[in-house]
C-alpha cells in the first residue's frame, strides 16, 4: 500500500503528544495537529495503516469547522508551514491543522440521533440511554424522536464512561454543562440535513470542547468517520445493524478472527485495508463532492 503515513516524526519540532491517530507538536503559543493513517480498534492501535485516512479526517474537519463557526468558535488558526523544511511540508500536505492552545474540557459530548452501538445495548437492558428513559418497543438503528445528548468522561486509556447530564453538571458545573449540551445539539442539527442531502445519515457523533481566553470553543476533530457513525441513507433500514462509512469494517474483521483485543493487534489483510480506505473516501466524496 502506498502513501501510508504512520508516524510523522518531525525532527524540527517538539512532539507534545502521540495519540491513537494524531501527532501533536508544541509550537510554544499554538499546536500543530497532524492526522496520520493510523487506525485503532477496541482501544488498541493496529500495525496496519489506512491509505488517505489522515487526509480525509483533516479535510472533513476543516470543512465542518467552517460550516459550524456561526454556532460556536473553534480552535483553528490559518495554516502556514513556511517555517518547516520542504520535505516535512510535503509529508504534512493535507494532514495538518494549526490550532490554539485551549484547555480541554475532560468530557466527550455525544449526540445521538439514532439508537445504535452502546446506546442500543443500554436500551435493551434498561430501557434508557445515558439514564434517559425512552419509549418501549424501539428497534435497533431506529431514529429517536429528538437528538439526545449523552456525555461521557474522557479517559486517557481504556474506555470512556457514560455519565448522566446531572453527573456532568456535578463534574463541570451547571452553566458549562448547559452550554456544552446546547452547542452540541445545535451543531448536530445544523450538520444533519446537509449530510442527508448528500446521502449520509449522521447516526451519532462526538464533540470535544476547550476553554480559550475564558471562552468555550470547539476543538479536536469534527464530524469525521472517526468521531461519528455515518450510514448510507439509501441503504438505511431500522431493525438491524447498518453498513457504515467508518472503521466498523475493521472491527467486524477483528471480531471474526477472534482477536482477544489485547496488544499486540494483528495486521490487517490487504482487502480489509483497501475496503476501509474506500469507505473513508466515499464519505469524503459524498460530503465534499471531491477527492482529497
Amino acid at each position: 500500500m502506498k502513501d501510508i503515513v504512520l508516524d510523522t516524526d518531525l525532527k524540527s519540532l517538539k512532539l507534545f503528544k502521540r495519540g491513537k491517530v494524531r501527532d501533536i507538536y508544541d509550537l510554544d503559543d499554538k499546536f500543530l495537529i497532524v492526522a496520520t493513517d493510523r487506525i485503532s480498534a477496541f482501544d488498541v492501535v493496529l500495525p496496519s495503516g489506512i491509505p488517505q485516512k489522515g487526509r480525509v479526517l483533516t479535510a472533513l474537519s476543516l470543512f465542518w469547522f467552517d460550516f459550524c463557526q456561526d454556532v460556536i468558535a473553534n480552535h483553528l488558526i490559518p495554516l502556514r508551514l513556511t517555517f518547516l523544511p520542504e520535505h516535512e511540508r510535503r509529508l504534512l500536505e493535507g494532514r495538518a491543522m494549526l490550532v490554539k492552545k485551549a484547555n480541554p474540557i475532560p468530557v466527550e459530548c455525544i449526540v445521538r440521533g439514532y439508537l445504535s452501538g452502546s446506546a442500543w445495548k443500554e436500551y435493551q437492558s434498561e430501557g434508557t440511554v445515558s439514564g434517559i428513559k425512552l419509549p418501549p418497543g424501539l428497534q435497533e438503528a431506529e431514529k429517536l424522536q429528538e437528538p439526545t445528548f449523552t456525555p461521557s468522561t474522557k479517559a486517557e486509556t481504556g474506555h470512556d464512561i457514560n455519565v448522566t447530564f446531572d453527573e456532568l453538571q456535578n463534574l463541570v458545573g451547571v452553566e458549562l454543562a448547559l452550554k456544552l449540551r446546547q452547542a452540541s445539539l445545535e451543531i448536530y442539527l445544523k450538520a444533519l440535513p446537509y449530510a442527508e442531502e448528500r446521502g449520509i445519515i449522521i447516526a451519532d457523533t462526538k464533540f470535544e470542547f476547550g476553554i480559550y481566553q475564558g471562552e468555550v470553543i470547539l476543538i479536536d476533530e469534527l464530524l469525521t468517520p472517526d468521531s461519528s457513525r455515518f450510514w448510507s441513507k439509501e441503504e438505511y433500514e431500522p431493525g438491524k445493524s447498518q453498513p457504515s462509512f467508518d472503521k466498523q469494517f475493521v472491527r467486524d474483521y477483528l471480531e471474526s478472527i477472534k482477536w482477544d483485543k489485547n496488544p499486540p493487534a494483528p495486521k490487517l489483510p490487504p482487502e480489509v485495508i483497501e475496503e476501509t480506505s474506500r469507505k473513508y473516501l466515499e464519505a469524503y466524496r459524498r460530503l465534499l463532492k471531491e477527492i482529497p
